[in-house]
């Protein structure tokens, strides 16, 4: 009689960690990226992870891809269409996820749940968005009315006063008490950071390699974010109207831009990862997710935070380097009043408003982008945060291996 095989969810240890990690250059809306179907954009990022980290495809359990606008070319599952287009075999499953604009490091936090559980030994976490192909919502539109998907019920509960995220922008700026003047100069330092970052050569390693045209390999490579701007006029900046609000503080100038983009990292067990010749580059610490007023909507972050840094055991002061989105300027700005981060901690390579915001990726390519600079600087955590849609949001510690 033998004994019976022992199942790998049962081991009394399993650690999720990050081997490798790609993104796409982030294209503006209608610009050069603007002709790749988000399927396929998100499958040649998909290929390219799969060359660099020389990982046995068939060997992946799992493929989960963050989206949030999951209609017209990006519906009906888009992380299984991606797989296809890919080249990846036809074996490989995938699902997609919506947690708004964190969607794609809730795909990172699933990827690693299912690592710890033992659902799966190596899994790929990623997301993508073409905000030039999809229509947007009215959500993404000043002054349009809020859209179908608030019931009646929940408009109802409260009083009317749900607004579209622009809007609460606003709010945010009043209750933190930021000026103009401060959106203003962190927007105009995303930009000075993430153009420092570009030319010092940070992003390379990242970078998925595409041409302009995804049918004619001859024509202009994408070789760079596009929306970072090389000159910014602080008087220019300061003369734009607000957009959400007549006497408002928010401008196209302090918030994220629409853009198109993909971003991926290969999530495996670590002792499987040794086994078969994966070099583990970073380990997650903890996970966490929260909810906060949907009127004001960005303050979920703050409790995610608190939690992240509670269940860890770690402080503000333990963290070497911070990732907040920068849906508006106004975020990561209530980030540092509240938490006391020093601005050399903060987005170091600029973030959102410089780089661009393809939602559904926005997640992914940050962690990529703190993956690398963890390991650029010989840091050891790193903690990033992204706000959602309707008062929740993520966040995550990873540690450098």
């Amino acid at each position: 009689m033998t004994d019976s095989p022992q199942p790998r969810s049962s081991r009394a240890t399993r650690e999720a960690v990050i081997v490798d990690a790609v993104r796409t250059p982030v294209g503006k809306r209608g610009g050069a990226l603007a002709a790749w179907h988000p399927a396929d954009l998100l499958g040649a990022t998909l290929s390219e992870l799969v060359r660099r980290s020389d990982v046995a495809p068939e060997k992946i359990d799992d493929v989960i891809a963050g989206c949030v606008m999951t209609h017209d070319q990006q519906s009906s599952n888009i992380a299984r269409h991606a797989v296809l287009s890919s080249g990846l075999p036809d074996s490989v499953p995938a699902v997609t996820v919506d947690r708004q604009c964190g969607s794609g490091q809730q795909a990172v936090a699933f990827a690693a749940h299912g690592v710890e559980a033992g659902s799966y030994d190596l899994a790929i976490a990623c997301g993508v968005e073409s905000m030039s192909q999809v229509a947007l919502p009215s959500s993404l539109q000043p002054g349009a009315p809020l859209g179908p998907q608030y019931s009646p019920r929940e408009l109802a509960r409260y009083d009317g006063g749900l607004l579209a995220q622009g809007p609460s922008s606003e709010l945010m700026n009043t209750r933190f008490d930021l000026s103009r003047e401060e959106l203003d100069a962190f927007s105009r330092r995303s930009h000075e950071r993430a153009l420092a970052a570009t030319r010092d050569g940070r992003f390379e390693t990242q970078l998925v390699p595409l041409r302009r045209d995804p049918l004619d390999d001859s024509s202009e490579p994408v070789t760079a974010d596009e929306g970072i701007r090389a000159e910014l006029d602080p008087e220019k900046m300061a003369s734009l109207r607000a957009v959400f609000a007549e006497d408002g503080k928010t401008t196209a100038a302090n918030s994220s831009q629409l853009s198109d983009g993909a971003a991926a990292l290969l999530i495996a067990d670590r002792e499987f990862a040794e086994a078969h010749g994966l070099t583990p580059r970073a380990r997650f610490v903890v996970h966490a997710v929260a909810a906060a007023d949907p009127i004001i909507q960005f303050t979920a972050i703050l409790e995610s935070t608190r939690k992240a840094l509670d269940r860890s055991g770690l402080t503000v002061d333990d963290i070497d380097l911070f990732e907040v989105n920068e849906a508006f300027a106004g975020v990561p700005l209530m980030f540092q009043k509240e938490f006391g981060v020093p601005d050399d901690k903060l987005n170091v390579n600029g973030g959102s408003v410089a780089v661009g915001h393809p939602l559904g990726s926005t997640g992914a390519r940050m962690m990529t982008d703190l993956l690398t600079e963890l390991e650029r600087t010989g840091s050891r955590y790193g903690l990033q945060t992204i706000c959602e849609a309707h008062g929740t949001a993520n966040t995550t510690i990873i540690e450098r291996l």
